[in-house]
Protein backbone atom coordinates (compact mmCIF):
# COMPACT_ATOMS: atom_id res chain seq x y z
CA UNK A 1 0.00 0.00 0.00
CA UNK A 2 1.39 3.58 -1.08
CA UNK A 3 0.24 6.42 1.14
CA UNK A 4 0.63 9.72 1.88
CA UNK A 5 0.59 10.33 6.07
CA UNK A 6 -1.30 13.21 7.20
CA UNK A 7 -0.25 13.87 10.65
CA UNK A 8 0.47 16.23 13.33
CA UNK A 9 2.00 16.31 16.39
CA UNK A 10 1.56 17.79 19.96
CA UNK A 11 4.75 17.81 21.63
CA UNK A 12 5.57 17.38 25.47
CA UNK A 13 1.95 16.66 26.14
CA UNK A 14 0.53 15.20 29.79
CA UNK A 15 -0.33 11.92 28.70
CA UNK A 16 -3.40 10.98 30.86
CA UNK A 17 -4.57 14.58 30.72
CA UNK A 18 -4.64 14.13 26.58
CA UNK A 19 -6.47 11.10 26.76
CA UNK A 20 -9.06 12.83 29.24
CA UNK A 21 -9.49 15.59 26.74
CA UNK A 22 -9.76 12.91 23.53
CA UNK A 23 -12.63 11.20 25.92
CA UNK A 24 -14.23 14.27 26.48
CA UNK A 25 -14.53 14.94 22.52
CA UNK A 26 -15.52 11.30 21.90
CA UNK A 27 -12.95 9.81 21.13
CA UNK A 28 -12.44 5.85 21.60
CA UNK A 29 -9.61 3.65 23.69
CA UNK A 30 -8.41 1.35 21.47
CA UNK A 31 -5.79 -0.44 23.25
CA UNK A 32 -1.78 0.25 24.11
CA UNK A 33 1.06 -1.44 23.56
CA UNK A 34 4.89 -1.67 23.01
CA UNK A 35 6.08 -1.11 19.68
CA UNK A 36 9.46 -2.23 18.59
CA UNK A 37 10.96 -1.88 15.03
CA UNK A 38 14.72 -1.92 13.07
CA UNK A 39 15.41 0.92 10.65
CA UNK A 40 17.76 0.15 7.69
CA UNK A 41 18.96 2.62 5.62
CA UNK A 42 18.05 1.79 1.12
CA UNK A 43 20.54 0.43 -0.68
CA UNK A 44 22.22 2.67 -2.09
CA UNK A 45 21.44 5.25 1.01
CA UNK A 46 18.94 7.70 -0.28
CA UNK A 47 18.34 11.08 1.47
CA UNK A 48 15.24 11.09 3.46
CA UNK A 49 14.15 7.46 2.90
CA UNK A 50 14.59 4.10 4.97
CA UNK A 51 12.96 0.61 5.19
CA UNK A 52 10.85 0.20 8.70
CA UNK A 53 10.36 -3.18 10.03
CA UNK A 54 7.61 -2.96 13.55
CA UNK A 55 5.86 -4.66 15.31
CA UNK A 56 3.12 -2.66 16.51
CA UNK A 57 2.05 -5.30 19.03
CA UNK A 58 -1.15 -6.74 16.35
CA UNK A 59 0.77 -6.81 12.91
CA UNK A 60 4.04 -6.66 11.88
CA UNK A 61 4.73 -4.78 8.67
CA UNK A 62 7.53 -3.56 6.30
CA UNK A 63 7.60 -0.33 5.02
CA UNK A 64 9.80 2.18 3.12
CA UNK A 65 9.51 5.52 4.31
CA UNK A 66 10.05 8.71 2.38
CA UNK A 67 10.11 11.90 3.39
CA UNK A 68 9.92 15.18 1.23
CA UNK A 69 9.13 17.82 3.67
CA UNK A 70 8.38 18.52 7.23
CA UNK A 71 5.07 19.69 5.87
CA UNK A 72 2.03 18.35 6.84
CA UNK A 73 1.58 15.71 3.36
CA UNK A 74 5.61 15.38 3.52
CA UNK A 75 5.45 11.93 4.30
CA UNK A 76 5.08 9.18 2.03
CA UNK A 77 4.67 5.01 2.93
CA UNK A 78 4.44 1.84 1.08
CA UNK A 79 3.70 -0.95 3.50
CA UNK A 80 2.97 -4.50 3.69
CA UNK A 81 2.25 -7.03 6.38
CA UNK A 82 4.52 -9.41 6.77
CA UNK A 83 4.40 -13.11 8.89
CA UNK A 84 6.98 -13.01 11.19
CA UNK A 85 9.54 -9.50 13.17
CA UNK A 86 12.47 -12.17 13.80
CA UNK A 87 12.52 -14.16 9.89
CA UNK A 88 12.32 -11.01 8.36
CA UNK A 89 14.58 -9.15 10.13
CA UNK A 90 16.72 -11.88 8.96
CA UNK A 91 15.91 -12.12 5.83
CA UNK A 92 16.71 -8.43 5.19
CA UNK A 93 20.15 -9.19 6.50
CA UNK A 94 20.53 -11.60 4.13
CA UNK A 95 19.47 -9.50 1.51
CA UNK A 96 22.58 -7.02 2.43
CA UNK A 97 20.52 -5.09 4.74
CA UNK A 98 22.06 -4.10 7.84
CA UNK A 99 19.85 -2.07 10.69
CA UNK A 100 20.75 1.12 11.45
CA UNK A 101 19.03 1.33 14.81
CA UNK A 102 16.78 -1.08 17.13
CA UNK A 103 13.61 1.42 18.72
CA UNK A 104 11.10 0.58 21.31
CA UNK A 105 7.98 3.08 22.09
CA UNK A 106 4.78 2.32 24.28
CA UNK A 107 1.70 3.88 22.04
CA UNK A 108 -1.98 4.46 23.49
CA UNK A 109 -3.82 4.55 20.78
CA UNK A 110 -7.76 6.29 20.24
CA UNK A 111 -9.80 7.17 17.64
CA UNK A 112 -11.93 9.89 17.04
CA UNK A 113 -14.29 10.42 13.85
CA UNK A 114 -11.98 8.01 11.94
CA UNK A 115 -8.71 10.16 12.47
CA UNK A 116 -6.18 8.17 14.25
CA UNK A 117 -4.63 9.31 18.09
CA UNK A 118 -1.77 7.93 18.88
CA UNK A 119 -0.23 9.37 22.55
CA UNK A 120 3.44 7.90 21.97
CA UNK A 121 6.02 7.83 24.47
CA UNK A 122 9.94 7.14 23.48
CA UNK A 123 13.10 6.85 25.74
CA UNK A 124 14.82 10.13 26.66
CA UNK A 125 12.34 12.46 25.28
CA UNK A 126 8.66 13.84 27.01
CA UNK A 127 5.49 11.96 25.56
CA UNK A 128 3.78 13.71 22.03
CA UNK A 129 0.21 12.68 20.89
CA UNK A 130 0.60 12.06 16.90
CA UNK A 131 -2.90 13.25 15.21
CA UNK A 132 -3.29 11.03 11.63
CA UNK A 133 -5.95 11.55 9.22
CA UNK A 134 -6.82 10.61 5.94
CA UNK A 135 -6.76 14.76 4.97
CA UNK A 136 -5.03 17.47 6.30
CA UNK A 137 -8.49 19.06 6.64
CA UNK A 138 -9.24 16.22 9.15
CA UNK A 139 -6.19 16.51 10.89
CA UNK A 140 -6.87 19.89 11.63
CA UNK A 141 -10.45 19.83 12.56
CA UNK A 142 -9.12 17.18 15.16
CA UNK A 143 -6.60 19.56 16.32
CA UNK A 144 -9.38 22.20 17.01
CA UNK A 145 -11.87 19.55 18.17
CA UNK A 146 -8.90 18.92 21.53
CA UNK A 147 -8.24 22.73 21.45
CA UNK A 148 -4.43 22.55 19.74
CA UNK A 149 -3.59 25.43 18.28
CA UNK A 150 -2.41 24.62 14.83
CA UNK A 151 0.72 27.58 15.39
CA UNK A 152 1.65 24.94 18.26
CA UNK A 153 2.03 21.41 16.32
CA UNK A 154 4.63 20.27 13.78
CA UNK A 155 4.72 17.54 11.12
CA UNK A 156 8.88 16.92 11.58
CA UNK A 157 9.61 13.03 11.35
CA UNK A 158 10.84 11.37 14.78
CA UNK A 159 14.15 12.12 14.33
CA UNK A 160 13.62 16.13 14.25
CA UNK A 161 11.68 15.69 17.40
CA UNK A 162 14.53 14.35 19.21
CA UNK A 163 16.71 16.42 17.70
CA UNK A 164 14.57 19.24 19.58
CA UNK A 165 16.16 17.45 23.22
CA UNK A 166 19.37 17.94 21.69
CA UNK A 167 19.49 13.97 20.75
CA UNK A 168 20.52 12.77 17.32
CA UNK A 169 18.62 9.54 16.63
CA UNK A 170 20.47 8.52 14.13
CA UNK A 171 23.52 8.36 16.62
CA UNK A 172 21.57 5.62 18.30
CA UNK A 173 21.95 1.65 18.16
CA UNK A 174 19.42 0.72 20.54
CA UNK A 175 16.70 2.62 21.73
CA UNK A 176 14.90 0.70 24.65
CA UNK A 177 12.85 0.90 27.64
CA UNK A 178 15.34 -0.49 30.51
Amino acid sequence: MHAVEYEAKALGIDPAAMAERIKAVGGSFQGERLMRRYVYDTIPPMKGRWVRLRDSGGAVTLCVKTISSDAIDGTRETETTVGSFAETHALLGLMGLTPRSYQENRRSSWLLDGVRLEIDAWPRIPPYLEIEGDTEAQVWATAERLSLAREDLTSENTAKVFARYGIDLYSIGELRFI
